[in-house]
């Protein structure tokens, strides 16, 4: 049986989806007699390249032709959709890219045609013809014969020559909108009996990401899965989609700051079977839609999205701080980057998460930046989009200015002194640092904050360990051998400044520093440091299997 894709090709130019720019110029040129000799069409895949090559060969070599309405019943259209026409000449240049295949079509363009008005070339995957093939080609596509037209169709404009390109006219082909690519999965299944509710195709057409080929050949093989009842739940089993409630739930545990939620969330999908690679693109796209929509003000057109998930994604762009939607993009971006190496994204998806919904427990700088502007928005009392008349208050987190301003001064690090008040309602801000947390971060986050400031500073703290922190004072320990380090750090009182701001970038808190010398020393005891010359000839013996190469000058040991 001939595939779905293959057998709802468009025929003509009436019935071509999504490319009207294309559609426009090329009639017009077969109006008024402006044909080219040679034509350069570029796009993604799937996107209707050769379908609008052949349908320009036809309207060139139709009976009732040139004409831009070919009949397709004469026996010039018949055989140029069927394959078999000797005018039409489709070659493959992917394996057909080497000179001598382009010398074999300067042999031959100088027949005419045998039974239309013009020979026409198409060429698949035209970047991949080596640049001696289009040098050889070069002065016949510029001075071909007058029955002789060029259609090279690519994937990858940007490896055609200039030189080429200049000699053709280039027409770049656009991916088809999410209400396109529904239309023409209902015209299939309206022509081949499949039942499918509008819910299902939406999936399948997100799912292709502007491939009208992928869409058709997905519904194909739902088709063949379900024996042509196509339900949501087998679009999601067996193609791999993700729903799109999946993705508000996700978002909505993060509105919560629900951290348990979303990775019980993330444990029932992968459960089902759900491939958590496609979960993060789809997350990150769902994203994109959420920044999209709070700095337009309203839900776009071209959206990719149903109309019954415009009303949803508003409220929910509504209910999302912009600093917390930028924060998960970023860390996505991390598990995007591990899949690309193969490795499993679940456990960056999860931190992910984590880190959103629980900033408290994050010391990086970038998610002390994510609380400082969550701080500022709460304090401003700024929602997240301004025009959103569909959100009601009960689903607006963003509280308004009053309370704002009298619940939310507590969250502020440079006031101590309103720390009573903060324990009505603690903040990610306000919550009691931990010496642990701080531990773990010294190395990795605290001393590359204090080297930007001096840089000879972090080699100074590097001795030191944190040992003790109670309420906002620190105590650093430097070893006994290391009080030279100690004593260059306290000569200075801005060095205690510098450390102390960059404690406060990383924690947020202002926390008071004080040193003091370990008692032991961290050097090795006398008997290790004290080894006289025949003890080290035998560590080496012991340790590096070495010989001993007795010289005849050599002195006996002191």
């Amino acid at each position: 049986m001939t595939a779905l894709y293959r057998t709802y090709r468009p025929l003509d130019f009436e019935h071509v989806v999504g490319q009207e720019a294309v559609v426009r110029t090329l009639r017009n040129a077969i109006e008024g007699d402006q044909v080219r000799q040679a034509y350069l069409f570029a796009g993604p895949r799937g996107t209707g390249k050769t379908s609008m090559a052949r349908i320009l060969a036809k309207a060139l070599n139709c009976s009732q032709g040139p004409t831009t309405t070919p009949d397709n019943s004469c026996n010039a259209c018949t055989s140029i959709t069927n394959g078999s026409s000797l005018d039409v000449i489709e070659m493959d240049a992917a394996s057909q890219r080497g000179i001598d295949d382009i010398r074999e079509i300067r042999e031959r363009v100088v027949l005419q045609p045998a039974e239309g008005r013009y020979k026409v070339y198409i060429l698949d995957e035209a970047h991949q013809l080596t640049d001696a093939a289009w040098n050889a080609l070069l002065k016949l596509i510029e001075e071909p014969p007058p029955h002789l037209v060029f259609v090279f169709c690519t994937t990858d404009l940007a490896k055609v020559l200039p030189t080429v390109r200049s000699r053709c006219q280039t027409f770049v082909f656009q991916r088809p909108r999410l209400a396109e690519l529904v239309t023409l999965l209902r015209r299939v299944c309206d022509g081949e009996s499949i039942e499918a509710p509008d819910a299902a195709l939406a999936l399948i057409a997100r799912g292709a990401r502007g491939s009208f080929r992928d869409a058709v050949s997905t519904l194909d093989q739902l088709s063949a899965a379900t024996a042509k009842d196509v339900t949501v739940q087998a679009v999601l089993q067996l193609a791999g989609a993700v729903e799109e409630d999946s993705l508000f739930r996700l978002c909505d545990t993060v509105v919560d700051r629900d951290a348990a939620g979303a990775l019980v969330q993330i444990d029932e999908l992968a459960e089902r079977g759900q491939d958590l690679g496609q979960l993060v693109n789809d997350l990150l796209g769902h994203l994109r839609h959420l920044l999209l929509v709070q700095h337009v003000g309203h839900v776009p057109p071209s959206l990719p999205v149903t109309e019954e998930t415009r009303d949803r994604l508003r409220e929910q762009a509504n209910q999302l701080p912009e600093p917390t939607v930028l924060r998960m993009i970023d860390l996505l971006a991390v598990a995007v980057d591990d899949m690309r190496r193969g490795a499993d994204p679940r456990l960056p998806l999860e931190l992910a998460l984590v880190k959103v919904t629980r900033p408290q427990v994050d010391l990086q700088r970038e998610s002390l930046a994510h609380r400082v502007e969550l701080l500022e928005q709460r304090l401003h009392g700024i929602p997240a989009i301004q025009s959103a008349p569909t959100v009601t208050p009960a689903t607006t987190p963003a509280p308004t200015p009053e309370p704002a301003a009298s619940a939310r001064p507590p969250e502020q690090p440079t006031q101590p002194a309103e720390a009573p008040a903060a324990a009505a309602e603690p903040t990610p801000a306000s919550h009691a640092l931990e010496l642990t947390q701080l531990q773990e971060a010294w190395h990795r986050s605290v001393l590359p904050a204090v080297q930007e400031k001096k840089i000879w500073l972090g080699s100074l703290l590097a001795e030191a360990t944190p040992i003790a922190l109670d309420g906002a004072a620190l105590m650093l320990e430097f070893p006994l051998e290391a009080d030279f380090h100690r004593n260059q750090l306290l000569d200075d009182s801005s060095n205690i400044a510098a450390v102390s701001d960059a404690l406060f970038e990383i924690t947020g808190q202002r926390l008071t520093i004080s040193t003091i010398v370990a008692e032991h020393s961290a050097q090795p005891t006398d008997e290790e440091e004290h080894l006289d010359e025949d003890a080290v000839i035998a560590l080496l013996k012991d340790t590096l299997d070495a010989e001993e190469i007795e010289s005849p000058d050599r002195q006996p040991p002191r």
